[in-house]
């Protein structure tokens, strides 16, 4: 058994230890900006329950003084998630969402792609180009990211990265108003083990003279210098090397469980990437997603033997003493009810008769993180960035 619940302080040196495994921007390897996210996190999910005091705690700083954020992503809820083995203990994951990436007065910068044709009557011979030109969306979608899971749990038989992956359609469809009516997901373009890319250098490193990831890193400082000092000319893909044309778009091998789960959802590569590694964006209209769009709050009947269900969902509580608890359960759905096994309800903390989230699943694609921890970036960059 799984269990789904927000991230707390006590995880943070768990946490440290995944991002440490692979380059992962949105779990930054530092236990203070850890901290800080899972305070933030807190904070959004006690909004949630009506609770409005904010308890005193060593890591949390001002608004606007929080390292790691800009004070306008501050603003924005978001949602950290912690996934632990409720059979051998520990945490064994996490992911993230944000309510809202930017948004009026604070743009979420991508690189939108487009052709030109050119024709020459004298020659009658004519050339179609890729073009990229910087993008500023002040819509503030939802952004999904930040999913890292232990490799030892790849190919799980309970799936629990797809566990990670879902929960965050589940909470989202049970807080529908706290979201935007469109959510985007940033797919990882190649990044070398040192953490270069082939992308950023091509293009981005000629108008900012840093390496990738530490442009990457002033991200979650200041992101005034995307628009200050990134060309918002169109830029012709064409006079870049063969190799990173290539690279545009697309994703690596690693990556393709991910992008493909999300496409399963209705996900769509329309045609931005990111402005620093050419990674993929994907989005979708938030109704859309079957598992947003079928989630819903039903009360918990008597405890059924595992035997007897014929089905899977993810059932959840909230609440101010327990924060969010989630899991993964055989189910038996009726009318007015949905029952359990009664170990799950336990681990959920809720008894017959409760009122609980509940989405029910039915088959998608294989599970995100069969080939790799890296699922998709993170929601913490408003020039995009989140999976």
């Amino acid at each position: 058994m799984f269990l789904i619940r927000q991230s707390k302080p006590e995880d943070a040196s768990t946490l440290v230890k995944m991002a440490k495994m692979v380059y992962f921007i949105n779990l930054p390897p530092s236990e203070q900006l850890i901290l800080e996210k899972v305070d933030h996190s807190a904070r959004c999910f006690r909004k949630l329950t009506g609770d409005t005091q904010q308890p005193k705690s060593k890591s949390r700083k001002a608004a606007g003084e929080i390292r790691g954020y800009s004070g306008m992503e501050h603003d924005s809820d978001f949602f950290m998630f912690s996934l632990e083995d409720a059979t051998h203990g520990g945490v064994i994951g996490t992911s993230q969402v944000r309510a809202h990436q930017g948004g009026p007065g604070n743009p979420n910068w991508s690189f939108r792609l487009s052709e030109k044709k050119h024709y020459s009557p004298s020659l009658r011979f004519g050339t179609t180009h890729t073009v990229g030109q910087l993008y500023a969306d002040e819509t503030g979608p939802t952004e999904i990211g930040g999913l890292i899971i232990q490799p030892s749990y790849r190919g799980h038989a309970e799936r629990p990265g797809r566990f990670l992956a879902f929960v965050r359609f589940h909470f989202i469809g049970l807080y529908r108003n706290v979201f935007a009516d469109r959510i985007i997901a940033e797919m990882m373009g190649p990044v070398s083990a040192e953490g270069d890319n082939p992308f950023w250098d091509a293009f981005g490193r000629k108008f900012v003279p840093v390496k990738f990831a530490e442009a990457d890193r002033f991200c979650q400082h200041n992101r005034a210098f995307i628009s200050e000092l990134l060309p918002k000319e169109e830029i012709y893909l064409s006079l870049m090397p063969l190799e990173v044309q290539n690279a545009v778009g697309v994703v690596g091998r690693e990556t393709l469980p991910a992008r493909r789960l999300l496409e399963s959802l209705g996900f769509a590569y329309r045609g931005f990437v990111d402005p620093f590694d050419g990674g993929p964006h994907l989005d979708v209209r938030t109704d859309e997603v079957s598992l947003v769009r079928h989630t819903r709050r039903i009360a918990l009947g008597k405890p059924v033997a595992a035997a007897r269900c014929q089905g899977q969902c993810i059932v959840s509580t909230l609440s101010q003493e327990h924060g969010l608890r989630a899991t993964q359960a055989p189910c038996e759905v009726g009318r007015d009810e949905v029952r359990v096994p009664g170990e799950y309800a336990a681990l959920i903390g809720a008894a017959k008769g409760k009122v609980v989230g509940f989405t029910p699943l039915v088959s998608h694609t294989s599970d995100p993180t069969d080939t790799h921890t890296n699922l998709h970036k993170k929601p913490g960059r408003t020039r995009v960035r989140t999976g």
